[in-house]
């Protein structure tokens, strides 16, 4: 039996990050696109949920993210679809600025 757990993984240094824009990390096997937005962060899954296309290749524009391949867009505050071809969201991650650290909450089975 595996039990889930929550730990904080640190990314990098809010100084470090483009101001008001996006970049791609990989934690283990997930791929986060994290989003600097009027000065709070989030964070999305990196890869569209319609085809496989990086979002941080698209476009950030008013806390909307575009895919590249096929204009999908999502809320990269909730993950939800704001047009298609995609019909299922994007995960969303919780996010903290600790000590000048951009940090993100990840699962991962022990």
């Amino acid at each position: 039996m595996t039990a889930k757990m929550a730990n904080w993984v640190g990314l990098c240094d809010l100084g470090g990050f483009p101001s008001e824009g996006m970049h791609a990390f990989e934690v283990g096997a997930k791929r986060l696109a994290v989003y600097l937005i009027d000065g709070k962060v989030y964070a999305t899954d990196n890869v569209c949920s319609h085809a496989f296309a990086l979002l941080t290749d698209g476009w950030l524009d008013d806390g909307l993210v575009e895919c590249p391949l096929h204009g999908a867009q999502f809320d990269v505050k909730t993950g939800a679809v704001i047009r298609g071809p995609a019909e299922c969201p994007v995960a969303v991650f919780e996010m903290r600025i600790r000590d000048g650290l951009i940090e993100v909450l990840i699962d991962s089975e022990s």
